[in-house]
């Protein structure tokens, strides 16, 4: 068995977007990894950035030249050594020089390429005999915002999670029945619905924010009664995006209403309140730490989480911690670069008792390595959509090493 790098294969293939993204194959000797990055449509200000000035040809270029040549002999399961070298070859701090998304898919490749040359499964790899906890499926099932260019709901995501259920194929097929049943409530009340989604398979409809909580909230409580599956409703706000800095408000296009930090807290706290919103993702802006701070102490039994607040840095969670603001963070590896980087927050964030939460971006790829990534950094929530090719091949490998699991395997708690 022999886990040295013997070659790295670059190229350019699209999202499920459309976009061009990088895909990177890692081979040694008795191994092999292959990943493409996805990309988000609203991004946090402090990402990391994506691909240096030139795009994914460029990264392709300076990879091959100046990355490739390094990892050529260096052993796929010295992880740490590995992304240390992507961080001094790129030299700043926020990846602009080979890109995040290189970064990102090296990284990641790497882990594969190792996993697969010991020939047991990613997340045994990384997260030893011990990860059998199965997070719960955290699952966006209508939508609008960044995610419909506008012409959907100004509420980014409107999500179900299964907070109890038997097994994670029964959490998973709770969250589908919650879609389905949106589709039929959305038939019913909105004249122009046709079928529509976003781009990560939540519906779209021309109902004004309230009235879509309402067809949600319906269809969450009637799965649960149904299926005997609690099932919880989430939000992603994505507040960042209805942000007017120059006006200091929250603006929200369908409704034409303009909020300040006041009327905004206020806003959210009662959607909290009227649909028993379990989960909050970005109910401000990124900046806002203490309109974090003060939702978080006024719900502390919901998770109130910082993805664009964050963006998966833990320089930037530490001070979310010391003001006590949010209690939840999302997890994106390309969103700080690596896989190492990405395991530093986590940890920072278990100490404090944060829940972390691996996710997903609005353009993905056809891979299912934030499936493994999920059990091995312990996290008990994995937002992952609910339907789409690329979101599914997620679920399904869960669904898959549920089985491998046999009798260990269990739901996370939460």
């Amino acid at each position: 068995m022999s886990t040295v790098i013997e070659d790295v294969v670059l190229r350019k293939v699209f999202n499920s977007l459309g976009n061009p993204t990088i895909e990177v194959e890692v081979l040694t000797e008795d191994g092999f990894g292959r990943v493409a990055a996805p990309s988000g449509s609203s991004r946090g200000r402090s990402e990391v950035v994506q691909y240096p000035e030139g795009g994914v040809e460029e990264a392709i270029v300076r990879a091959e030249e100046e990355v490739v040549p390094e990892l050529i002999g260096m052993d796929a399961d010295r992880q740490e050594s590995i992304d240390k070298l992507l961080h001094e070859i790129d030299g700043t701090e926020d990846f602009h020089v080979i890109g995040g998304n290189t970064a990102f898919a090296i990284s990641i490749a790497v882990a594969e390429a190792a996993a697969d040359s010991y020939g047991i499964p990613l997340f045994q790899y990384l997260g030893g005999i011990l990860a059998t906890e199965l997070p719960h499926p955290l699952g966006n099932v209508l939508g609008g915002g960044a995610h419909t260019h506008g012409k959907g709901t100004d509420i980014q995501e409107m999500l179900v999670i299964p907070v109890r259920a038997d097994s994670f194929r029964e959490a998973v097929e709770a969250n589908f029945a919650v879609h389905r049943r949106i589709r039929s409530l959305l038939e019913e009340r909105d004249p122009a619905f046709s079928g529509g989604k976003g781009a990560e398979g939540a519906w779209t409809t021309n109902l004004s924010d309230t009235e879509a909580l309402e067809v949600v909230k319906e269809a969450v409580d009637q799965v649960t009664d149904e299926m005997n599956v609690e099932c919880k409703m989430g939000l992603d706000i994505a507040a960042g995006t209805l942000w007017q800095p120059d006006k200091e408000r929250y603006f929200y296009r369908k409704s034409g209403v303009s909020r300040t930090r006041e009327e905004q807290m206020d806003f959210v706290m009662k959607m909290i309140e009227d649909y028993d919103v379990y989960y909050v993702e970005d109910p401000f802006h990124e900046e806002d730490y203490e309109s974090f701070r003060e939702l978080t102490a006024a719900f502390k039994d919901r998770l109130i989480c910082g993805d664009d607040l964050f963006v998966t840095n833990s320089e930037r969670l530490k001070k979310g911690i010391a003001m006590e603001a949010a209690n939840s963070i999302i997890i994106k590896v390309n969103q700080i670069g690596t896989l190492t980087d990405a395991w530093v927050t986590v940890k920072t964030a278990k100490r404090a008792g944060y829940v972390p939460i691996v996710s997903h971006r609005s353009g993905e790829t056809p891979y299912s390595h934030i499936a493994h990534l999920a059990l091995a950094f312990g996290t008990p929530i994995i937002k992952t959509g609910v339907v789409g090719g690329e979101r599914v091949i997620k679920l399904n490998e869960l669904v898959r090493i549920e089985e491998l699991l046999g009798e260990e395997a269990k739901l996370a708690e939460i």
